[in-house]
């Protein structure tokens, strides 16, 4: 076991602060990374919050990293001291079930391992995720990171880069496709660079007219106010794919309403009730609602490397870890843009 230093929440009330635990030393088929940048997502307010009542204590979040390799194991031929590497939102699976077996881990039937908030597969222990110096990861969960890219930007990629990426793909976004995004977030900001570098026409939905500008540098072709009855309905049945990101209640049946016929919504944000669905939204035109988590490891490198190719990193506001209570308020408040990353150079030596 070896020494390091991060932050964690000893309990919901509590806020983070340093601490000090102990990773185990590499085996075989390990990577050691050191952590450069680590993102902040939302679920890492629900969690150190235990607002989803599963939460393990102590806990140290985060599972956007981007570091350098610092240590692998003997059977590890393909990374070395010094390269660069990722880790997202899992750390192992059962890698034997048949989601893991079709490169679908986030889907594993017994359950994958979490970043941090465990359990650990085999003996159920808690994992300690991002917001610490170092991580110990198993070689088939670490990604490699395309080079040219800014690193800290890079960090978001990892869970709403990824996040986004996957219902992109999977639906098909791309030329001749008309795509809707629902939310200009974390995950809906990634949704619209992504799409519109698949070649997809770009249509990003807000509530807040003052997001208009920033959503076409983006990369959305048009804009639609969501509280306009009449700019809604001029868009009625004209959808191939809409990715709705956002978290808090609202109306998913004016959203079905836009698709085509055989078209699909895909719901990646998270609301804390159940979005009532009303069944003629989709019998009428067999219309589907689905449902996406994260993506598996190939579609994630995948997804880095695409993002290589297109230059394509998260909008990102830097802050030093002492921060990060703040930087939950001011999420809370949807007042960053569009993410915020930690720099790990700030983490305090000894804790």
């Amino acid at each position: 076991m070896f020494q390091c230093t991060g932050y964690a929440a000893q309990t919901a009330e509590t806020p983070l602060a340093p601490f000090r635990f102990e990773r185990r030393e590499p085996g075989p088929t390990d990577v050691e990374i050191e952590i450069l940048y680590c993102g902040v997502c939302h679920s890492d307010l629900h969690q150190v919050r235990n607002e989803w009542q599963n939460t393990l204590y102590p806990c140290v979040p985060g599972h956007e990293i981007v570091g350098r390799v610092t240590r692998v194991g003997d059977e590890v031929s393909d990374l070395k001291a010094g390269d660069l590497a990722a880790v997202g939102c899992m750390v192992d699976s059962c890698r034997e079930c048949e989601s893991c077996r079709e490169g679908l881990e986030q889907y594993c039937q017994p359950g994958f391992t979490a970043t941090y908030n465990g359990p650990e597969q085999g003996t159920g222990a808690n994992t300690f995720g991002g917001y610490s110096s170092h991580i110990m990861v198993e070689r088939h969960f670490v990604l490699r990171v395309p080079q040219g890219l800014d690193l800290a930007g890079v960090a978001p990629l990892l869970c709403a880069g990824i996040t986004t990426y996957s219902p992109l793909k999977r639906w098909g976004a791309g030329p001749g496709k008309k795509v809707g995004i629902v939310g200009l977030g974390g995950l809906g900001h990634m949704g619209v660079k992504l799409a519109h570098a698949m070649g997809a026409r770009v249509v990003l939905f807000t509530t807040s007219p003052g997001k208009e500008a920033d959503a076409k540098r983006l990369g959305a072709d048009e804009v639609v106010i969501s509280k306009d009855p009449d700019a809604m309905a001029a868009q009625a049945e004209s959808f191939d794919l809409i990715v709705d990101t956002v978290a808090a209640e609202h109306d998913i049946n004016a959203y079905l309403a836009l698709l085509k016929r055989d078209c699909t919504l895909v719901q990646v944000g998270a609301p804390e009730k159940p979005l009532p669905v009303e069944v003629f939204s989709v019998i009428w035109r067999r219309r589907n609602f689905a449902g996406s988590l994260i993506g598996g490891i190939a579609e994630t490198q995948e997804m880095l490397d695409f993002c290589g190719e297109h230059g394509i990193t998260a909008d990102i506001e830097m802050i030093p870890i002492d921060q990060i209570e703040t930087a939950y308020t001011r999420m809370l408040k949807s007042d960053v843009k569009y993410r915020f990353v930690i720099d790990m150079a700030s983490l305090p030596k000894a804790a």
